[in-house]
């Protein structure tokens, strides 16, 4: 009986939210044939970057920005590993997911780091116009992406590189730069994921976001993307994200 409640469908929409951010990133990086196995960890290393500034007290809209430059910088390290490199991306993204839980650990002795202000807190905790924050954030996130998908430059690029790789660098694609691009996006919204993540617990933990790279693809899957490459939206993503959230609630 209290399943339709409008506390209980906020509570699913709160509980989707880091999984369903998470999953957008990885929708461009299947698109273009590729896959992401490092953004549990990717989330892990940039939450206690980002908590230890907060902890010695940087303002929080830097540090914020320091877990999406982090997110980022894996992505990159990522792209270049698989263009330069030439290693398959599962190779490349299962190295990352290792280094990057590593250095999570290393940086924070295995310990968690917690204690932030109220104000960092708001963007788990606060609401505006009736809906929480992070539903916000994933709204936003998610009309971005569709627009950048579907109606920009980079999003054609997107499918015609997991379409037909070869075709792409034949009609002027730089194929390798924006693969870079792409992983470095995958690797930012694992940043943001983990900004509303250590708001939501008033904690970061270097073990944060296991499995989560599995969660994130199976929305994805469930959302219509093709593990081939070149087709998919993230308008799926958001319904095969939110099948799971339903079906866990």
């Amino acid at each position: 009986p209290y399943f339709f409640t409008t506390g209980n469908l906020l509570n699913v929409a709160q509980q989707t939210v880091i999984n369903a951010i998470i999953a957008v990133g990885l929708t461009f990086v299947i698109i273009s044939g590729g896959i992401d196995l490092s953004v549990g960890s990717t989330l892990a290393f940039s939450g206690v970057v980002m908590a230890l500034g907060l902890r010695a007290g940087w303002p929080a809209p830097l540090c914020v920005g320091v877990s999406l430059g982090v997110g980022a910088a894996c992505g990159v390290v990522n792209g270049l590993l698989i263009t330069l490199g030439r290693l398959p991306p599962f190779i490349a993204s299962l190295g990352m997911m290792s280094v990057a839980r590593g250095a999570a650990l290393l940086v924070t002795d295995g310990r968690p780091v917690s204690g932030f202000s109220e104000s960092f807190r708001w963007l788990a905790t606060g609401e505006v116009l009736g809906l929480p924050v992070p539903v916000w954030v994933m709204i936003a996130v998610y009309g971005l992406t569709h627009v950048v998908l579907t109606r920009t430059k980079f999003g054609r690029y997107t499918y015609a590189i997991g379409g037909n790789e070869e075709a792409a660098i034949l009609s002027g694609v730089p194929v390798r730069i924006y693969k870079v691009w792409i992983y470095a996006l995958g690797g930012a919204l694992a940043g943001v994921s983990a900004v509303l993540l250590t708001a939501r617990l008033n904690s970061a933990q270097p073990i944060a976001g296991l499995s989560y790279e599995l969660d994130a693809i199976a929305a994805t899957v469930i959302g219509g993307t093709s593990l081939m490459g070149g087709r998919g939206s993230v308008v799926g993503t958001l319904i095969g994200a939110l099948i799971m959230g339903v079906l866990r609630n």
